[in-house]
Parts: C-alpha cells; sequence; structure tokens
C-alpha cells in the first residue's frame, strides 16, 4: 500500500480488511485481537495512527513510533501473545507532521489456524465487516478439520463393515467409466479389490475398514446418512425472479439428495435436462457428450465443484442450488482454501476432499485440475453473460457462486458505444461494459471475461484509462469516471435514432444540429446550469414547453456530450435531482465568450 492508497482508503471506512487503531503511545491490546481475526480469515491491512471521530477516519498520528513499531513486531515474532508467529509486512508514513504504521498481515495456510490469544483457543477471532468476532464452537471445529494432516474424507470408519455399506450398482457404473477412461489400467472385477485398489477402502490391523470418500461417495442411503447426518444437497427450482422472490413462498420443483454422491449427481443431471436451455441427451453410461453446450458445462462444473469441495463434516448446514428464473445460486458449507484470484488461474489447488476429487476426475467428470471455475467463467462468457458472482466467505467458511441470466452487452451499452468515439477491442468493450454494472472494477473482474492472465487484464484497463474510459485506484482497481455514467444513463434513454443523430454530430463540440434549437438557446441552459438547477428552471430558460421535447432535443444531447451532469446519477428519477455544468460545459461557455468579445 502506497502513500496515495493510503489516503483513498481513509476517505472511506474500516471494513474486512482494514482497520484502524489510534495508537498513540504504545500498541492497544485489542490490536492482537484483529491480527488474529485477519490471520484466520483472509488478511488485512492494520494502521496505527488513525482516530475515528464523528464517523470519519481523522489521522492523529502515533507519538512514538520506533517504540510502539519494535513493541509490536516482537510480540508477533514472540509466539507468546499468540499461539503462532505472526510475520507481517510494515511500511511507514509521515504525512503532515503525523506519523502512520501500515501493517500487512496475511492469511494463515489453512494447517496453521486457528490463530489465538494467551494460548486459549476460544480466544480465536474471525473477520466479519468492520468487526473482530470471537469464533464459536461450530467455527473452531471446522478449523480444526481443515488443519488436520489426514484428511477428513480419508478418515477409516471402524464401525461400519465393508461387506454391507457399498451399493454394488453405484459401484459398477463407475468401474465401467473408470476402464473406459483409463483402458492402460488392467480391469479389476471384484468390487472389494477394486475399492481397496483406489484406498476406498483401507487395511488397518488386519482389518478391512471403508474410508469417509468411499462411503459417501458409493454408500447406500442409510450408510451416507449414518455418516452424514443432513442432506448432501437441497436442489430448489423456484420459477421467478430472485428479487421477486421471499423464502415464504414456495418453490416448484425441490429435491433433498440424501444418496451417495455418485447418485445425486446422476440425479442432478436428469432435473437439469428437464429445464435446460439447449435441449440435449447424455450418454447414460457416461453422462456426458460431445457438443456440450456452454450452458451446460457452467452448470455441469459448478454442480460437481459443490459436491466435491464442501465441508462433509459441517452437519449444521447443507450445501444448495436454487435456480430463479433470472440466476442459479450455488451455495456450499466450507470456503475454498486459495483466494478469489488464485482460483480464476490454471494451477492445481489445494483441495478439502482430495480422495473425493480425485474420484471425480479419474472418471472424467470433473475438469483437469485447477480448471473447475475458470471452465464455468469462460463458459458464461461465451453465453454473452455477465460474469458469475463469487463469494468465498472465509470468515464464516462458506461459499457462493451465482450464474447470472443477464447480458453484459445490453442494446443500451450497443448505442453507448457508438458515442464514445473509441476504438475497442471485445476485450475492452466487455471490460468497460462490466465497469458501467459495478461500483469498482479489479483485475480479478477483468479476467473473469476469459481473460487468461493478469498481465493480460492490466493490458485491457490501462488501455481504458489511456483513452479516459476507466480510472486508476490503485494497480488492482479501477472504476468508471462519473460522467461517464451519467453519459451511459442518459444514452440508455434515447433511441437509436437519438443516438445515431448525436454520433454524427460530435466534432461540433454543441448540442447536435438534427435537433431544432439554437445555439443562444444552449448557451443560455449551459449558462443557468453554473450551480445546481431543477429540471424545470432549464426547461424554461430554453423556452420550450413540452417536457419531452426538451428532453430529447436539449437535456438529453447536454448529458451525453458531457456538458451537463446529474448530481444523483444513480437515480436519475429522484424528485431531488439536479443538473449543473461540467468542466467541458465550462469550456464551451469560455469558448463562446471569446468569440463575442472578437465580434
Amino acid at each position: 500500500m502506497n502513500r496515495d492508497e493510503l489516503l483513498a482508503r481513509l476517505q472511506g471506512f474500516e471494513w474486512n480488511d482494514f482497520e484502524c487503531k489510534k495508537a498513540l503511545r504504545s500498541v492497544p491490546d485489542d490490536a492482537y485481537k484483529t491480527v488474529a481475526a485477519f490471520a484466520n480469515t483472509a488478511g488485512g491491512w492494520l494502521v496505527f495512527g488513525v482516530s475515528e471521530q464523528n464517523g470519519q477516519l481523522e489521522i492523529t498520528g502515533v507519538e512514538q513510533p520506533d517504540q510502539v513499531l519494535n513493541d509490536f513486531l516482537s510480540t508477533l515474532r514472540g509466539g507468546n501473545k499468540l499461539n503462532r508467529v505472526i510475520r507481517v509486512d510494515e511500511q511507514r508514513f509521515n504525512i503532515e507532521g503525523k506519523h502512520v504504521l501500515v501493517f500487512h498481515i496475511p492469511e494463515n495456510q489453512r494447517f496453521e489456524k486457528p490463530v489465538y490469544l494467551k494460548g486459549d483457543p476460544r480466544q480465536s477471532y474471525s473477520r466479519r465487516g468492520a468487526g473482530d468476532e470471537q469464533c464459536t464452537q461450530s467455527e473452531m471445529e471446522r478449523f480444526l478439520r481443515d488443519a488436520a494432516l489426514e484428511r477428513y474424507d480419508s478418515e477409516a470408519i471402524a464401525d461400519l463393515s465393508v461387506e454391507r455399506c457399498f451399493d454394488e450398482d453405484t459401484v459398477r457404473w463407475y468401474q465401467a467409466q473408470f476402464t473406459r477412461r483409463n483402458p492402460e489400467h488392467g480391469e479389476i472385477s471384484d468390487l472389494t479389490q477394486f475399492l481397496l485398489n483406489w484406498n476406498f477402502i483401507v487395511e488397518q490391523g488386519g482389518c478391512l475398514l471403508p474410508t469417509r470418500a468411499g462411503v459417501l461417495l458409493f454408500g447406500k442411503a442409510q450408510y451416507v446418512r449414518q455418516l452424514l447426518p443432513r442432506p448432501v444437497l437441497d436442489y430448489q427450482r423456484i420459477d421467478t425472479a430472485f428479487n421477486s422472490w421471499s423464502p415464504e413462498e414456495r418453490w416448484h420443483d425441490r429435491y433433498v439428495f440424501e444418496e451417495n454422491i455418485f447418485q445425486t449427481w446422476q440425479g442432478l443431471v436428469a432435473r437439469y435436462m428437464r429445464i435446460a436451455e439447449h435441449p440435449f441427451s447424455l450418454d447414460p453410461a457416461t453422462l456426458r457428450r460431445n457438443d456440450d453446450p456452454p450452458d451446460y458445462v457452467a452448470f455441469r462444473e459448478a454442480a460437481i465443484n459443490l459436491l466435491i469441495h464442501q465441508d462433509y463434516g459441517d452437519h449444521g448446514r447443507k450445501a444448495s442450488i436454487k435456480l430463479f428464473t433470472d440466476r442459479t445460486i450455488f451455495w456450499n458449507p466450507g470456503d475454498a482454501f486459495a483466494t478469489e484470484a488464485e482460483l480464476l488461474d490454471p494451477t492445481e489447488k489445494e483441495v478439502r476432499n482430495p480422495a473425493i476429487v480425485k474420484a471425480f476426475r479419474r472418471i472424467g467428470l470433473s475438469d483437469q485440475a485447477g480448471t473447475g471455475i475458470r471452465a464455468i467463467f469462460r463458459n458464461w462468457h461465451e453465453l454473452g453473460r455477465t460474469p458469475p458472482h463469487l463469494t468465498n466467505d472465509k470468515a464464516r467458511k462458506q461459499f457462493e457462486l451465482v450464474l447470472l441470466n443477464k447480458p453484459l452487452v445490453t442494446e443500451a451499452m450497443q448505442r453507448f458505444r457508438q458515442t464514445i468515439g473509441a476504438s475497442l477491442s471485445s476485450e475492452q468493450a466487455d471490460a468497460l461494459a462490466l465497469a458501467l454494472e459495478v461500483p469498482r472494477l479489479s483485475l480479478t473482474d477483468i479476467r473473469g471475461l476469459g481473460i487468461s492472465t493478469t498481465q493480460q487484464a492490466k493490458g485491457i484497463a490501462d488501455h481504458l484509462v489511456g483513452q479516459q474510459l476507466l480510472e486508476s485506484l490503485s494497480d488492482t482497481q479501477f472504476q468508471a469516471p462519473e460522467q461517464l455514467r451519467q453519459r451511459f444513463t442518459a444514452t440508455a434513454e434515447m433511441t437509436t435514432e437519438q443516438v445515431t443523430g448525436e454520433v454524427l454530430n460530435q466534432t461540433s463540440r454543441q448540442v447536435p444540429d438534427k435537433y431544432p434549437t439554437s445555439t443562444p438557446q444552449v448557451i443560455a441552459v449551459l449558462q443557468s446550469a453554473v450551480l445546481p438547477v431543477q429540471r424545470a428552471v432549464l426547461q424554461e430558460v430554453a423556452g420550450l414547453g413540452d417536457r419531452e421535447h426538451f428532453a430529447n432535443s436539449m437535456l438529453k444531447p447536454l448529458l451525453i456530450g458531457g456538458f451537463l451532469e446529474m448530481t444523483i446519477p444513480d437515480k436519475p428519477r429522484s424528485s431531488k435531482q439536479r443538473y449543473r455544468l461540467t468542466e467541458k460545459g465550462r469550456a464551451l461557455l469560455a469558448e463562446q465568450k471569446n468569440k463575442e468579445l472578437k465580434l
């Protein structure tokens, strides 16, 4: 974090990755709770020398920066205050004569969590919003499961019989897929030997025992329920838009899967085929086809991701898929160990259930390691839709993926592109469209448009910044300029013919000639908007009695041209809306004044 980025963050408020402490002469004791919370969650920035006053963050400074810095770092590295040694990156800034200390606390790896205070595991914390919350017993158990050296799905189950717990039809189905997919391996016809060979059964003390993964993948329903006293998956189809639905309303189709994971997958595919956008048929043996449509690929990878990565030790929360008319929501107990940015990288990631993951990949039901999330984003982008929303909540240890049935480049966006006077590649145009939909645009967001690398995403962002279509907030964060957003809003309300007229007359630096307005009218309207004014005032100055005629012939072109701007751009129809002159409008008035002086 550089000085400018720090100052920009101080203009906002504390949140899940940003916390400020006064630390005038010493390290405040609650700073260590924040350290533990950041380390247990997704990391964050801890700032000393900043206080909150009247809801605003204000630099108050650290009076003894050397002592505070040394005390803090020595405590973090001493291993006494916290159960783990915490290594941080520190920075010092002198802002208007006041010392500010900035520390970046990294997220700990799964096997180094939870971090807690004073040797007491009950003093474990996680970061939620702007606060450090003490972990509950259930949350502690989730941390400990994920931290275990022996993975949860590989544990042997001593009180289940190998002879009784497996469903023979499921195992035979899997054997057939495995042989087809891996002809180089010798076929093992005996069920027990096959499962033993792939560690779904293990030998301990001369006895054969099933593993958790073996039972969850291939077990009879009664034994699956014995290990997992909650459903594998709750599937709901709700034939309405997400924002129009309330939990009290009944779903239109629901099935609670309590059988083994492979039977759950087969049942889920059968239900999806009933509602697929592009009808298709599957090979009943393989459950795959060669010409998978993009919507099915996205659904398949998201559903398999849900089945293979959920926390099966969490018996209090169940995975769910909810299909609305405008989106599909996949929700899982259990976060991903990787960050959201890392999930888009093509490298292999550490996973919660390695035995279950390998079982799917051996028969080709999941793409190669590290590509599942990328395939979802790539195929959704191929459909021309807004990128999926991905939330990897490390505080609550849950994961959500939302597939939005919404076009990325709308007709309004296509019309708007005609007015900006810039030549953009398809990737750059898509990034601009997304920037106008979200408050901030990150490099990870741009990569979600099917861009392979961070370097390529940075090149796209830099080009848009150079064209003044984006503003740079940091090396990785960008936003669409407010004036551009206002122009887009105005364009969205115009007809194609009106936009075409605007494009043909851009170079005149005034309202397009096709509209029945004269230059004196334009100048008078602009002069009246030096201070924010109501629409009615502008209409009266223009001398146009018809409201719609004034909007189409004067107001919207001035907004699109960047001569006027709204004071409340996100609510264009607000009763408190006002219009004011922009820098471009001031320049036009100055130019007009110079012309008059020369005359």
